[in-house]
């Protein structure tokens, strides 16, 4: 009798355990799941953002700034991007590099105080810049991101350039790129773009100095919207989404084989 109770009991241990053991991966699992996909989510909330990079330039200097636009919607198309510089803090030469597919134009406004570059008083400078999709093949889609890029200088004695901007979609939707952040204070929810300036002898290295030239440099006398080759648009999807949407998977996938196991132990 007693060789039977313990050949009975032993089983009984051993499902005991493996249960156990079920449990804790299962806990081990819905943790870590959990983590990545915040991550992933909070990167891509971040990414959605209109930014412009580098995120800090040198004060007297020159500097090729990136504006990066992500699409944010799932139904259009992102079809103009207009982009306004600082007149508070005017920027006396500005370069456009052409963007394929694309079309730019740039528009001058008049200073109440002329300002001085290389010798020259200059009472118009550079006011907006708009980047308008040739086609529906050039626009940005759903899932998509693109760049498009200037060279700027010299670079005001400030602390900071805002950039406000505005996004055109297809379905004739316009989102304002336009709230300031302010120091100390929550991200509001359309941040404008914004380049932090530094003066020179704070930076390290050579910090938005030597921005790359441009290909094409335009003439503030006489500007005039350019047309580049119109391409294929398609700079993929935003990691962030992808490492989302990944995660969610594999964790059922997971959540479901710990389940049959489960069934078996018991």
């Amino acid at each position: 009798m007693r060789g039977t109770a313990l050949f009975t009991g032993t089983p009984a241990l051993v499902t005991a355990g493996r249960a156990q053991t079920l449990r804790r991966a299962a806990r081990g699992l819905v943790i870590v799941a959990a983590t990545v996909y915040l991550v992933g989510v909070m990167s891509a909330v971040a990414f959605a953002h209109v930014i412009v990079t580098p995120d800090t330039a040198v004060q007297g200097g020159y500097a090729a700034l990136t504006f990066r636009v992500p699409n944010e919607r799932d139904d259009a198309s992102t079809t103009e991007i207009e982009v306004q510089l600082p007149v508070d803090s005017p920027l006396a030469s500005i370069s456009v590099k052409p963007h394929p597919g694309w079309s730019y134009k740039i528009t001058k406004t008049k200073l109440a105080t002329p300002i001085e570059a290389h010798g020259t008083k200059i009472s118009e400078v550079v006011g907006t810049i708009t980047w308008t999709a040739t086609d529906s093949k050039s626009a940005i889609k759903p899932g998509e991101y693109d760049e498009f890029s200037v060279s700027a200088g010299p670079l005001p004695e400030t602390d900071r350039l805002v950039f406000k901007t505005l996004q055109h979609y297809s379905n004739d939707e316009v989102v304002r790129w336009i709230q300031e952040p302010s120091s100390g204070a929550d991200e509001p929810e359309r941040p404008a773009p914004v380049v932090r300036l530094v003066p020179r002898g704070d930076a390290q290295g050579n910090l938005g100095n030597a921005a790359s030239a441009p290909s094409t440099s335009i003439d503030l006398a006489a500007p005039a919207a350019v047309t580049a080759p119109a391409v294929e648009s398609g700079t993929g999807t935003p990691w962030a989404v992808g490492l989302s949407v990944a995660s969610l998977v594999i964790s059922l996938a997971c959540a479901a084989m710990l389940a049959v196991r489960w069934r078996r132990a018991r």
